[in-house]
């Protein structure tokens, strides 16, 4: 799979076609999924955990309204649960805090790009995978690197708490990671020649060099992971409908539709892979 040959795209016109949102029917309808957890049922919305910055998973658009696709699973739950896309509340999180925003209950759940690890597994919850997804590296056009080991040596920008600041921790020691807070910040200190690559969710990256002549991804993905969504421990009963619910997002065939909604049709078939084919070390 090559993720680095893409034509500039603008994601504002990808989705100006897209002017009603639809959602499935309430849970009710179908009579098949589990309970919701009356503490979850008894409020007056879902209060969900989401990117601001990553495209096309979460994000804010020029109006600064939550879009993607994983803003989308969110609204669909809040239907199926309330009956009304609307009742739901987003906060914006990111990879470094988006696990204390859960712990802390100030989110009933995340759907924030987080990819399953044994670390997380430890302190959260997970639903079954929505999809699959590598992790990949951006680097300036001009960059003579075109492997991920020409990195060692070099400098490399990371959101903290991500899984590739814990990948080159442990795979690539003698590469110097830069730390930062936000997806944003790790990109412009690739921009500013304060790093040599910007590490992260491949997805996001081809996004990213899609629309920056500048910028390409290098054709060298590694470190396959499932994103789920994120749960507190010990709510098996929150977990059993999670897990319901994508499944049914999965047999509805939903992912398809918002993978078409919001992802420009250059780019298409990455996320069309990611959500509707096995892992390719499953298959």
């Amino acid at each position: 799979m090559n993720l680095g040959s893409s034509k500039k795209i603008s994601i504002a016109a990808s989705t100006a076609l897209f002017t009603t949102i639809v959602f499935s029917a309430p849970a009710s309808a179908k009579g098949q999924m589990p309970s919701v957890p009356s503490y979850i049922a008894e409020k007056s919305k879902l209060n969900v955990g989401v990117r601001c910055d990553q495209p096309p998973y979460g994000f804010q658009d020029s109006k600064g309204d939550y879009a993607g696709v994983e803003t989308d699973m969110a609204r669909q739950l809040a239907q199926w649960i309330y009956g009304d896309s609307e009742k739901v509340q987003f906060s914006c999180v990111t990879a470094e805090n988006r696990i204390p925003q859960l712990a802390g209950k100030r989110v009933d759940l995340l759907i924030a790009t987080l990819g399953v690890t044994p670390e997380r597994a430890r302190v959260i919850d997970f639903s079954v995978p929505y999809r699959w997804g590598a992790s990949g590296v951006l680097t300036r056009a001009d960059s003579s690197v075109m492997k991920i080991s020409e990195l060692a040596n070099k400098t490399v920008a990371v959101p903290k708490g991500s899984v590739q600041a814990k990948w080159f921790e442990d795979s690539m020691p003698d590469v110097k990671t830069l730390r930062l807070n936000t997806a944003a910040d790790s990109l412009q200190a690739l921009k500013q020649n304060r790093a040599d690559a910007y590490a992260h969710d491949a997805a996001t990256l081809v996004v990213i060099a899609a629309n920056d002549k500048g910028l390409r991804v290098v054709d060298d993905p590694y470190q396959l992971s499932d994103a789920a969504i994120g749960l507190r421990k010990n709510e098996p009963e929150w977990k059993a409908y999670l897990d319901a619910a994508v499944e049914r997002m999965r047999n509805e065939k939903l992912f398809g539709n918002w993978v078409t909604k919001w992802v420009p049709e250059q780019i298409r078939p990455y996320y069309v892979d990611v959500f509707q084919s096995p892992r390719p070390d499953r298959k």
